[in-house]
């Protein structure tokens, strides 16, 4: 692996610092203010700022090239995976920042879905738009009446009639749904029940203005309601799509998921250290400022152990994080689904490592919002059950493991 950035790599890098210190930076009390002011409509500065990024160039970032299915009409930057991650990471310094570079989840796993099974047809409906940061979309897989971490248990039905998919079932934690931007969700359910196990399992197309859609009550991550974007219960109750909504075709969910989900975890795992990197900063200045038993906090020697761990703890993981990326990029996710397994499990456990130590330097005012510990907190917990539970990633990776002395 080679750690040196390439000339493209810092340039890019270069100037998403420079808009972040720029443009991001000086209106997050803007953003925040007009957020308060209607918690259900985008704020108009973050549009502002969607339209300075994409003139500047830096815009839809986080497409890795495929020759196979790159065309002049929908491709990304040109980065590989391994080049997108330190922007990443930058983007994750402030958690909203991703969107204005049109690189935030779901819309980042759907854009990637949609370019490398989606139908000419279903591109120059909904990838369009989506690349150009004209609408937001969501993704409904996970299901509150089944174990969600083994997805060959859902039970929402993709059934065909005629020359329609009838779909029928409840999903929760719909991230997206709450934002007025968003106009389409993938649903991925049981189109095949008879069929093998994992090609039971469609993904499927559906606007969210589709008759027999009801958006259902609102859920909190800690109390966060991560308003506008927001997280919802959703009921499908013979919601009716055409049959050319089908993505790729019958029983082909689980091959489409495996390629969405991929990049998916190294945007997500490098934004986690960028997070972490602001907790660490965030805990510093705090010692530094505080004074207890006759010296500054940060001087005490508990406190110098803790500031090396985080320090440890976020290179580490930033070098796996890397290494993964490079592994997808030379080998491809499949080959490389041990190493996207092992940052998957270390990236949140070590941001929240960290943060934890963040809340406990700023006392009682690390748990309220005024520190910002807490949604920070909040964000990162939730990633260790988000694209699959630890439980599932560390499974793969003990199975691995077992099968390299199994071989010998």
């Amino acid at each position: 692996m080679d750690f040196d950035y390439s000339e493209r790599q810092r340039r890019y890098l270069t100037q998403i610092q420079s808009f972040m210190a720029e443009h991001v930076q000086p209106v997050i009390p803007v953003f925040h203010a007009q957020l308060a002011a209607n918690r259900w409509e985008q704020p108009a500065v973050l549009q502002e700022l969607k339209a300075k990024a994409r003139d500047a160039g830096l815009w839809n970032l986080f497409m890795p090239p495929s020759p196979e299915h790159d065309t002049e009409e929908f491709r990304g930057a040109g980065l590989s995976n391994l080049e997108y991650a330190p922007l990443a990471e930058q983007m994750g310094r402030v958690i909203w920042a991703s969107e204005i570079f049109n690189c935030s989840a779901p819309d980042t796993g759907n854009m990637d879905l949609l370019h490398l099974y989606g139908s000419p047809s279903q591109k120059e409906r909904w990838l369009r738009p989506l690349m150009r940061g004209e609408i937001r979309s969501a993704y409904a897989m996970t299901e509150p009446d089944v174990a969600s971490s083994d997805a060959t248990n859902m039970q929402t039905r993709i059934e065909r009639d005629g020359d329609d998919y009838v779909i029928n079932g409840r999903k929760w934690w719909i991230s997206g749904v709450g934002d007025p931007h968003c106009k389409v969700m993938i649903l991925m359910g049981r189109s095949n029940p008879d069929a093998p196990r994992h090609a039971q399992m469609s993904q499927v197309l559906i606007p969210l203005d589709t008759p027999g859609i009801t958006i259902g009550r609102m859920l909190t991550n800690f109390g966060y309601d991560d308003a506008p974007h927001g997280h919802f219960e959703v009921e499908f109750d013979n919601v009716r799509v055409p049959a050319e909504n089908l993505i790729l075709g019958e029983g082909r969910g689980f091959e489409i998921s495996q390629g969405r989900l991929g990049p998916g975890r190294i945007h997500h795992c490098m934004r986690i250290i960028g997070i972490a990197e602001v907790a660490l900063e965030k805990m510093t200045r705090r010692l530094m400022t505080r004074h207890a038993f006759g010296k500054a906090i940060v001087e005490q020697s508990v406190w110098e152990q803790r500031i090396a761990q985080a320090r440890i703890d976020i290179e580490t993981t930033r070098l796996l994080t890397l290494k993964a990326a490079d592994m997808m990029d030379k080998v491809g996710n499949k080959v490389a689904r041990l190493e996207i397994s092992m940052i998957k499990v270390a990236a949140p456990r070590a941001a929240l490592r960290v943060i934890d130590d963040a809340i406990q330097a700023f006392g009682a005012g690390g748990l309220d919002s005024d520190a910002g510990t807490a949604a920070l907190f909040a964000r990162v917990r939730a990633l260790r059950i988000a694209d699959g539970p630890d439980e599932v990633h560390a499974r793969t990776i003990a199975r691995l493991e077992q099968a390299k002395y199994r071989e010998a």
